[in-house]
């Protein structure tokens, strides 16, 4: 008879061969299973509605509502998959009630000015390079920030990107996001254009070696955590205090896109949202935007009135 263990392990090579979820989708999924399967050690009754009730209970204790969340939605994909694999006959969630209050946090974005300092300290730092390792890695640097802010795509995705995914006379890039779900986006602004022509010329043969279009020093694929530090370096040049991450490069995209007008679910399909409700955390109204138009935009400014 299978254990719990086992039936994991199946479950996590179905999500990898026949749904081909990524690798950090993979990692998540099987460091939440085993955590229930740790768990249920205790419980003879691995499937049982009680059991599943005091693993929710135990979560509360541990961790905060965003992660708990993503533990119960592993899980319950899961079960959903025994009972397709008619392993199960009843699901356990079925039955229980899991509406808890989770606290909505909004992105965190790079001020505009921010984002202008520094990304004019990359271009400096370009033109004052003193030697060609300096020089080939600023070249990199700038293709890398201008290509991340200028799509909006996640950090993951940029640094899977394959040579063939660029297209840089159509000024196309392609995308294969979570799921394996792919998006074409155009890049339209010359600068970023130049910045991405510049870099595949110089990196080259780094490119056709390594299979990827971002390198790195040992002309291997470029890592996330080598983009998390070339930014924090950056950042400290530019002398900005905020903190800054990959990430915040998306949702400041994505915020700008909004202040500008732009409808939501355009920016929900180059975001590569499967739902409108993950687009819509960036709809809160920046204070900037805000106080532009309650002095400009309000209506009252149209109005003359006779004050006698």
């Amino acid at each position: 008879m299978n254990t719990l263990t086992t039936y994991i392990t199946e479950y996590l090579d179905y999500c990898q061969l026949r749904k081909h979820l990524d690798k950090k989708t993979l990692k998540s999924y099987r460091i939440d299973l085993l955590q229930y399967a740790e768990f249920c050690l205790n419980f003879p009754e691995t499937f049982h509605k009680n059991t599943v009730d005091q693993y929710i209970t135990h979560l509360h204790n541990r961790f905060q509502p965003k992660t708990i969340k993503r533990k119960i939605a592993s899980l319950k994909a899961f079960f959903h998959y025994l009972r397709y694999m008619e392993v199960l006959l009843d699901d356990p969630f079925d039955r229980l009630e899991l509406r808890f209050r989770e606290p909505k946090l909004l992105p965190k974005t790079i001020p505009f000015h921010s984002l202008q300092k520094f990304l004019t300290t990359l271009y400096t730092r370009k033109s004052q390079a003193a030697t060609s390792y300096q020089l080939h890695c600023c070249i990199r640097d700038i293709a890398v920030i201008e290509l991340l802010f200028a799509t909006g795509m996640r950090i993951s995705e940029l640094c899977s990107l394959r040579p063939s995914n660029i297209d840089l006379e159509n000024h196309t890039v392609l995308i294969y996001g979570k799921g394996a779900k792919e998006r074409l986006l155009q890049i339209g602004n010359p600068d970023v254009l130049a910045a991405l022509q510049l870099y595949q010329n110089t990196f080259q043969k780094d490119i056709e070696h390594c299979g990827y279009f971002f390198t790195n020093r040992l002309h291997q694929k470029l890592s996330d955590q080598s983009v998390r530090f070339m930014i924090n370096d950056y950042a400290r040049l530019a002398g900005l205090d905020q903190h800054i991450t990959p990430h915040m490069f998306r949702h400041t995209f994505a915020t700008l896109l909004l202040e500008q007008d732009v409808d939501i679910r355009y920016i929900q399909k180059i975001l590569g949202h499967s739902s409108i409700s993950t687009t819509e955390i960036y709809t809160h109204v920046s204070s900037a935007k805000q106080k532009d138009i309650l002095f400009h935009k309000h209506p009252r400014n149209l109005m003359e009135v006779d004050k006698g």
